[in-house]
């Protein structure tokens, strides 16, 4: 659609408004309405947004620790470009218009700690290394039969869920609540979001959803829209949406798996029928680049405390810095079958993820592989987290931050602002739960100690 058709359209939609939004640090969908003439007015400008969204954390709680803003800088607006090319309509708002924004400095040039600015500077340098990007994230997350009032009045304990039991792949469980799970799929696919799968997955009220295949901004796009699209889609069938990594250590946690492959003229890579496995030399080293560079990157993959929770032995969820052939006990599983569908599928990403960052992360590594030709170390085959040869990922938030942080690798691939400023952020978030008093702790200590 021309510049013209959107504006013409914007114009003309009875609503008089248009909702706009942003990706703060944590994958948090921030935004606002705005009306039809001040959108007309910025644009092919900029908008002003308060740069509180990168000086405060996901509950809105203040960093004390933020160099880029805080109470010293006064919070003064920062600059967002809006993208006309992200433009769609919410299909349960009557069709508002809709538009991402991504920030810019005082010069226009793009600002190093936004989450979208970065997903396009990685994309610049998969293409300065010759190759155009494909990509998509898959996503599992948990339903409840709850409002956010009911999960507050119950302290976030005794959550009534979607459906009982572990129903994987269930037909009869989908049909139960069809008028959801078919509004998941034909809303999506309204507000330009193609899904390729929509199942339920294993556990009370899990949902796994493949998000088509589709250039790697466009990818990203969709998978920070999706996550906000399907709460709200479920707020309107009284259903409350939650993409945390592990909800309960009984039960396996929620994955957010990026599957990714490179192009040329059209010509996938990845694949060559001549080569152990059918991957090519070019799969192989950017494969053996994420195996390297993922334990310093850890936190754009596993952001939260709760995402370690996740990565534990027969879970679902890789534990090693492993990789095999269509093995899912492995960090990073090879799909090699056809010369179209072959791609590495990156298993360590959790559905907590901000997908601007995890995407990022996948691409940026696996182009450090093929520009540092990193040989391959041997497939594993069979149990993964048996493989302990290769080494395990950190267990913590702190751990793998306190890697990060001091990586000159990750410094290499993302920026000495951004690193340091995302670091931040994740020592906060190690500091609020290191005073944060458990039910664990209250029930294992209360009463016996």
């Amino acid at each position: 659609m021309s510049h013209e058709e959107i504006f013409s359209d914007v114009s003309n939609h009875p609503s008089g408004r248009v909702k706009v939004a942003v990706t703060d640090i944590d994958g948090v969908l921030r935004g606002k309405y705005i009306s039809s003439e001040k959108f007309l007015s910025v644009a092919q400008s900029n908008l002003g947004f308060c740069d509180v969204i990168f000086g405060w954390d996901m509950t809105d709680h203040a960093y004390d620790n933020n160099s880029f803003t805080g109470w010293h800088s006064g919070y003064p607006d920062a600059k967002v470009r809006l993208s006309l090319e992200s433009f769609r309509k919410i299909p349960w708002e009557n069709g508002l218009p809709f538009f991402l924004g991504e920030f810019i400095n005082s010069a226009g040039e793009p600002l190093a700690i936004c989450p979208r600015q970065l997903m396009k500077k990685v994309i610049e340098d998969v293409a300065k290394a010759g190759f155009e990007a494909k990509c998509s994230q898959e996503f599992e997350w948990f339903n409840f039969l709850e409002t956010p009032q009911s999960f507050a009045e119950k302290e976030g304990r005794h959550l009534t869920p979607l459906t009982p039991g572990m129903y994987g792949y269930s037909i009869l469980r989908s049909s139960g609540r069809n008028d959801f799970f078919s509004s998941l799929f034909d809303q999506l696919k309204q507000f330009d979001i193609s899904l390729e799968g929509l199942h339920t997955e294993t556990g009370p009220g899990v949902y796994e959803a493949a998000i088509t295949y589709s250039d790697a901004l466009s990818a990203a796009d969709n998978a920070a829209l999706f996550k906000t699209a399907v709460k709200e889609i479920a707020y309107k069938h009284g259903i409350l949406a939650s993409f945390m990594a592990k909800i309960s250590e009984n039960l396996p946690g929620c994955s957010g798996h990026v599957h990714q492959s490179l192009w040329k003229e059209n010509v996938n890579v990845f694949h060559d029928g001549t080569k152990l496995h059918q991957m090519s030399e070019t799969m192989q080293h950017y494969l053996a680049g994420q195996l390297y560079c993922l334990p310093h990157i850890l936190p754009m993959v596993a952001p939260t405390i709760n995402s370690y929770k996740r990565l534990v032995e027969g879970a679902w969820a890789p534990t090693t810095v492993t990789w095999g052939v269509d093995n899912r006990t492995v960090a990073l599983r090879a799909i090699t079958g056809g010369s179209k569908s072959c791609r590495l599928e990156t298993r360590v990403v959790g559905s907590d993820t901000n997908p601007y960052l995890a995407l990022s992360a996948c691409l940026a590594s696996g182009i450090y592989g093929i520009k540092n030709r990193i040989p391959l170390q041997e497939a594993t085959v069979g149990n993964g987290y048996r493989d302990e040869s290769k080494g395990h990922f950190p267990k913590s938030l702190d751990e793998a931050n306190m890697a990060m942080k001091n990586s000159a690798v990750a410094r290499e691939l993302f920026g000495e602002t951004f690193v340091n400023h995302f670091a931040e952020t994740r020592d906060w978030e190690v500091r609020q739960f290191a005073k944060a008093v458990t039910d664990w702790e209250t029930k294992r200590y209360f009463e016996i100690i």
